[in-house]
Order: structure tokens, then sequence, then C-alpha cells
């Protein structure tokens, strides 16, 4: 794939992310980076009104807006754990137009490293148009991949991974071109030390293997929703939160307004959400787990850090888009004390 570089952040929103980092005992001196992400990176533009039925026949519908919004499992977690005062690095390709950019420009504002991305001149970058009625929690999205799946073990660039203390991947089986290389790459990570996450998001293929269960014995973490747990296990959550942990991996399964059930060897743990009133739900997932990984970064018990997690991603669900109301550590602190 050719490509170049994209440049790195060094402005002031990395400066704040290590300042809130230094004051929440991550290990600023140990590494360059808390969490290192890869995965998409494409916007969203969210589409929200009332009637949202597309007619055919040239027919033309009012809606109430149309936002341009940063989205991608991948970014969207990145910039939660930026927000709550992670250095966080991450890695993807886009290409060399509008969206690319808006992307890059976007995560640096929200202090995360995108050094390590890859601009495409031969290919578009990847949108998705969401479709969000007003005041409901279901959507319909209709996405063009671009380089979502373009992203290659190559073109992770080594130093960033000596750099960091975790590695997550986002968006498993969209990445057609890293997954067969990935154990190899956690072998490696895990051989420096690093801690390693999963999260498989939607298979479009519905095949839900992809090599995904020989990789979950070199993770340390597994994050699916619910569906995506049932699909790949089989059975209802917990069950399936068990069946996955034989694997040997923490599995942590996000079952929306119920919270989250944790599963590692024979223990199982429960733990629910906090109530907020929604407005839109995209990139909840996400935001959960940029909270789950901050608090397993700073040594927290399993309930607590998906505890976290659950603050994280309901409190994300107060405005439009995966990234605008991202809770700062502080903000999903005060959740967790009001409901412990």
């Amino acid at each position: 794939m050719k490509g170049r570089p994209a440049g790195r952040n060094s402005g002031a929103g990395a400066a704040e992310g290590q300042r809130e980092a230094e004051t929440l005992g991550f290990a600023v001196d140990v590494a360059d980076f808390d969490l290192l992400v890869l995965g998409d990176c494409n916007p969203d533009l969210m589409v929200t009104g009332d009637d949202l039925e597309p007619v055919f026949g040239q027919a033309e519908l009012l809606v109430d807006e149309a936002r341009l919004v940063v989205g991608g499992s991948g970014s969207i977690t990145a910039c939660g754990a930026a927000r709550l005062g992670l250095r966080t690095a991450f890695i993807s390709v886009v290409g060399d137009d509008v969206f690319g950019r808006f992307m890059l420009d976007a995560l640096a504002r929200r202090g995360v490293d995108v050094s390590g991305c890859v601009v495409d001149p031969e290919r578009p970058t990847g949108l998705s148009v969401v479709l969000l009625r007003r005041g409901g929690t279901d959507r319909a999205i209709l996405t063009a991949p671009g380089t979502t799946a373009s992203l290659t073990v190559e073109a992770v660039d080594p130093d960033l991974i000596a750099a960091a203390r975790h590695l997550h991947v986002s968006s498993y089986y969209l990445q057609e071109a890293l997954r067969p290389d990935l154990s190899s790459l956690f072998d490696a990570g895990r051989a420096a030390g690093l801690t390693t996450s999963v999260d498989p998001n939607w298979d479009p293929a519905d095949a839900w293997d992809g090599g995904l269960r020989g990789l979950l014995a070199r993770s340390d973490v597994f994050l699916p929703n619910a569906a995506e747990a049932r699909r790949i296990a089989g059975g209802e959550p917990a069950a399936a939160a068990s069946a996955l942990a034989t694997d040997g991996a923490l599995v942590v399964v996000k079952v929306g307004e119920d919270g989250a059930l944790a599963a590692l060897g024979d223990e199982v743990w429960s733990v629910p959400a906090p109530r907020v009133d929604t407005v839109d739900a995209t990139g909840a997932g996400d935001s959960f787990d940029a909270g789950f990984l901050a608090g397993f970064l700073a040594g927290w018990s399993v309930p607590r850090a998906a505890a976290l997690g659950c603050a994280c991603g309901a409190l994300s669900t107060r405005a439009l888009g995966g990234t605008a109301a991202q809770p700062t550590m502080e903000e999903a602190l005060a959740v967790l004390e009001a409901h412990p």
C-alpha cells in the first residue's frame, strides 16, 4: 500500500491529556503512550429527523439536521481515552481527501497522536451515513468502506508499539488487511511488555470467526457487545462471556442500558449502568472501551473498571455523535460516586 505518514500531534490537546494522566496516576515516565489504538478512521454524517425513510423517484425529503462528526470505532475509542487523560496514539489509513483531513485534524485537536496514520493518495477515506430518528436510540447506517480495511501490520510503526503500554484493536472484522498478521503482532507486543485488547464490532460477512478465537489466547481483554458475543459463542450474554473466557482473555460484554458482564476463568461479574437522558447512542460501546481500559491500566478491579466503562458509555450518549459528550475522568468519577 502506497502512502505517507501523517504529521505528529504535539498540540495543546496532547499536553492537557498528559497533565490529566499525571494527576490520575498513569505511568507517564514508563512509556510515551498509555494506549495505542489500531482501527477504523472515518467520519459519520449524522442525519436526524422524524421521517427518515428515503423515497426513490427523485423525491426530496427534508430532515432536521445533517452533521459531520468523528466516526469509526477506533477513532472514537482513541478520543475517549485521550479525554480521560490517557496518552493515546492512533494508527489507521485515510485518503488524501477532505474526509481524511477532517478526521486527522479532529483527532489531533482531541489530544490523540496521529503520527502513525497513513495517508493513501489512491483511495478515498471511508464514510458512514447514519440515519437517526429524533429521540430514538436505533439507527440505520450506510457505509462506504474506502480505506477502512487497508491497514496492514507492515504499516504499523514499530516505534509506536515500543512506546506504548497497551495495544487495542477495534473493528476486528473490518480490518481485512490487518487480521492475518494480528496474532504475530500481539505476540511481539506482549513479549515487549504490552497488554492487548480487541473489540470485534459487527461482522458484515456474518461469519463470526476470521481467526478471532485464536487471537483471544493472545489477548488480555476482549470487548464485544451482547449481540456480537451471542454470534461468536452462542447463548445468552453471561453464558457467551463464560464460554469466551475459556480462551484465556478477560471477557467484558457490553449489554447497553443493563451495563456490562465480565468473565475471567470461573468468575463472573455483573455491573449496572447509570441512567442518563440519551440523545444518541452512537459510539457508546467505544467510549465504554476507553473507560474500561483506563481503569484496567490504572490497576483497578474488574468490577470497578467495568463501572468506569459503563459511566463513560452512558455519558457519551448525551449529545449527537460519538465524541461530543465523552466525559473527562472527573465527570466519570462523579457518576461512579453517585451510583456506587
